[in-house]
């Protein structure tokens, strides 16, 4: 049994949430690690707790804290917590499918349900972090373990249905305490809670659903600042989502910079201002966001914003396609047919330019070039001349079709 004295986080604990969870505005989520790593070597389980939760990904922490996601950490720091006496360690390790019976028995608590009751006293004690936690053990239906209560210890199914919807619905309330206290992780369930509820247990409520990120925005959530903007967007309100893009972006989410820079490139709801769009698009490259690579490249390589330069372009672009971007097809296939970045590789211009969808008259004036001179693929004239004939707004393809010929029995063929 545990001492009766009421359970609180120590300081350290308290502060490092505000910093990775709360406010993540502040910019010191790196500080805040360390801050948790110092009071965990100390001894410290609930700082052990959240430490493991910040190696464990995106999903459990903003990635705009660039912390990296490592499994191994995280399940190292997980089950140090439940040994070191984390009330909330041994509940979030239990979600996780880390508490082992080995494990299980090296907690200081007499049951799950003592644990669970430390947790719960936390949570009614107004931190955020562990009513969701506490949220999740609902959500989850982790309470059916922690209880040690399964559908044999009711008379009928009926008693067991509604000892379940009992349960269940309790995760709602505690979510959105949560959630206005400045957990943004709540969002997700309560998401997920209204708009698929729980088998023929809780009913859907998408209706309720509706505010989620509007609510997280409003907060100062960058994240849910972004959501909501995505959202607004789909419902062609793109003036309205531009505002919220901006802050994101001034939060330091990834990937927010690139909406805001879109916006000056493409010149429809604001005044086009390619020198601003590759400003917002330079800041996005740390994060690794693809688009930041591929809108960035082509402003170098038109010269619009920047100086013209086509091996920055081609640097960029490439880095874009290795990494997913389908974008860049078009002006990396005419690096290689051109040279300009890079080596002329007639080879992987054509594989480059196939791909573009639909193709434009430039490209369909490259393709028909190289296929009619055998450049990079085995020659084909009909195939060259059907492109060239295509290419309708292009000069050069005009001019290309000259140097062919059409037999009196369709055969084309070189003049």
């Amino acid at each position: 049994m545990r001492l009766a004295a009421s359970p609180t986080l120590s300081n350290e604990v308290k502060q490092a949430l505000k910093d990775i969870y709360y406010n993540e505005r502040t910019g010191r989520g790196g500080e805040a690690l360390a801050l948790l790593k110092q009071a965990s070597d100390a001894g410290d389980g609930d700082a052990s707790c959240v430490l493991a939760r910040c190696y464990c990904g995106r999903q459990y922490v903003w990635i705009g804290h660039g912390f990296p996601e490592d499994d191994a950490l995280a399940t190292k720091y997980l089950r140090k917590s439940v040994e070191q006496g984390s009330a909330i360690g041994v509940l979030v390790a239990m979600r996780c499918g880390e508490l082992t019976p080995e494990l299980e028995k090296k907690m200081p608590f007499s049951s799950l349900q003592e644990a669970f009751d430390e947790a719960q006293e936390l949570a009614n004690s107004g931190d955020a972090f562990c009513q969701y936690v506490v949220a999740n053990s609902y959500f989850w239906w982790d309470f059916i373990e922690i209880q040690k209560r399964d559908k044999n210890s009711f008379p009928n199914a009926a008693a067991y249905k509604a000892y379940l919807k009992e349960n269940i619905s309790k995760c709602e309330d505690l979510f959105w305490k949560a959630f206005r206290g400045g957990m943004s992780l709540s969002a997700g369930n309560l998401e997920r809670y209204y708009t698929q509820g729980d088998e023929d247990i809780i009913a859907p409520q998408p209706q309720k659903a509706l505010d989620l990120w509007r609510f997280g925005a409003e907060y100062g959530h960058p994240l849910h600042q972004a959501i909501y903007a995505d959202d607004l967007v789909k419902l062609g309100l793109k003036s309205d989502a531009l505002h919220w893009y901006k802050l994101a972006a001034e939060g330091g989410h990834p990937g927010a910079w690139t909406d805001v820079g879109w916006y000056y490139y493409e010149g429809k709801i604001v005044a086009e201002d390619t020198t601003y769009a590759a400003q917002c698009f330079e800041k996005d490259l740390p994060f690794g966001t693809m688009r930041a690579y591929a809108y960035l490249g082509r402003l170098c390589f038109y010269g619009k914003g920047v100086p013209q330069d086509y091996d920055r372009a081609f640097k960029l672009l490439s880095y874009a396609l290795e990494n997913g971007s389908t974008g860049s097809f078009y002006l990396l296939g005419k690096c290689y047919f051109a040279g300009l970045g890079t080596a002329k590789d007639y080879g992987k211009a054509r594989e480059l330019l196939e791909k573009v969808n639909p193709p434009d008259s430039d490209t369909l004036y490259m393709l028909g070039y190289l296929y009619g001179r055998g450049l990079g693929v085995e020659e084909d004239i009909n195939k060259a001349v059907g492109f060239l004939k295509k290419a309708t707004n292009s000069k050069e393809a005009k001019e290309e079709l000259l140097h062919y010929k059409k037999s009196l029995f369709g055969k084309w063929s070189h003049r």
